[in-house]
């Protein structure tokens, strides 16, 4: 169980990381964030993209224990998604409501995926 709920998170991070590469401007677009500019679809594809993809590759050396680094990867990752959901957060103290789709149908995945990662961590 363990293994595969840390390769279904590290799936969802490589879809994420491949869309932000080949398709940046459709990645942004739920967010209504304009990606016209090359400096924007190299942001996106650099936060999205790379980082992605980084992010997968991790959770997959840590699906195998990679050099026994399964506790730590899975920990680090979690915190990472729990930190983008409390973004979501306070986004909603600072700014107007909006709605489920796209803000907090992404903090409920990001949420529900580090409290996943934490448990079998």
């Amino acid at each position: 169980m363990t293994t595969a709920v840390i390769i279904v998170v590290g799936v969802f991070f490589l879809a994420m990381g491949v869309y932000g590469l080949v398709a940046p401007a459709a990645l942004a677009r739920p967010f209504r964030i304009r990606v016209d500019a090359p400096e924007a679809r190299s942001e996106v594809r650099a936060v999205y993209g790379g980082f992605g993809i980084a992010m997968a590759m991790l959770l997959g050396a840590a699906a195998f224990d990679v050099g026994g680094i399964r506790t730590g990867a899975v920990i680090s990752v979690g915190i990472a998604l729990a930190g983008m959901a409390f973004g979501r957060v306070v986004s909603r103290l600072s700014d107007a409501r909006t709605s489920f789709y796209p803000v907090w149908f992404y903090f409920c995945v990001e949420a529900a995926c580090a409290a996943l990662l934490f448990v079998v961590a």
